[in-house]
């Protein structure tokens, strides 16, 4: 079997979310090429579907892409912090809402190619209002929206986030049948 060998990286850039790394990368026909890795901190993500089949989202704004969209909750994975455990507290400091047990949705890497940012989705079928989000300033508004929209939502482009858009097919698979 051909592979690609990591021969060795040294870092260009680091802060405490992001380090950026140049890889020494031997291809299967003996040529070398020069590979630029991003490594992140493992993301949590959260999804609650409620006993409507509504899935809470949050609109906002990404600047970086220009672009307005509906996402999940997430973050990352503090030191020493379960994932699930992660997930549910960003789901409650971005939308108010503490949800109860969170299962395993599934996982995703969205640029296995470049990056090392893998994604852990939990969802749960039930939450608590418990006040205002901690981390409102996270998007404009946050709205239960039917799981029968979410199709429509992605292939209109309102639902651009990998994860959100994995997460919300198979939350519309296993709930809607």
């Amino acid at each position: 079997m051909s592979v690609w060998q990591n021969l060795g990286e040294h870092t260009v850039y680091e802060n405490p979310w992001v380090r950026v790394n140049m890889a020494d990368v031997e291809l299967p026909d003996g040529r070398h090429l020069d590979h630029t890795v991003i490594r992140l901190r493992p993301v949590a993500v959260a999804t609650v579907v409620n006993e409507r089949n509504e899935v809470l989202l949050l609109w906002r704004h990404r600047f970086i892409t220009g672009a307005w969209g509906w996402e999940l909750p997430s973050g990352g994975t503090g030191e020493g912090e379960h994932p699930a455990e992660a997930a549910a507290r960003e789901f409650e400091e971005e939308t108010g809402w503490r949800p109860g047990l969170m299962r395993l949705l599934l996982t995703v890497d969205p640029m296995p190619g470049i990056s090392t940012s893998h994604h852990r989705i939990y969802w749960s079928d039930s939450a608590e209002f418990v006040g205002e989000p901690r981390d409102g300033f996270e998007s404009q508004r946050r709205e239960w929206v039917p799981l029968r929209d979410v199709p429509d939502l992605i292939a209109c482009g309102d639902v651009r986030s990998a994860n959100a858009v994995s997460a919300l097919l198979m939350l519309h698979r296993l709930c809607l049948g």
